[in-house]
């Protein structure tokens, strides 16, 4: 799976689970954080990254557990994709 993919994911499991119709308009740019951009709160943070734990077959520790690494698309295709446990083939 490439960065554009992993990308992809992150934006259907928004809108599969938020309901935002299309957060791919919603987000506008990789960089934008989804916490101040009203886009997950900390619950909806927590369900992200159990859901990149599960798709992704990866353990994210508790130190990396942070909006440095998973609070826009951009962080999560850095961090996800140069993850030790990271396959590339869900």
């Amino acid at each position: 799976m490439n960065a554009l993919a992993l990308r992809q994911s992150v934006i259907e499991w928004l809108d599969d689970n938020y309901h935002f119709g299309d957060a791919a308009t919603l987000i506008k740019n990789d960089e934008m954080s989804f916490m101040d951009g009203g886009i997950l709160d900390s619950l909806g943070f927590v369900q992200l990254c159990l859901f990149l734990e599960k798709k992704y077959a990866m353990k994210i520790d508790r130190k990396s557990l942070s909006r440095e690494n998973f609070d826009s698309l951009g962080k999560i295709v850095r961090y996800v994709g140069g993850h030790k446990d990271y396959k590339g083939n869900a």
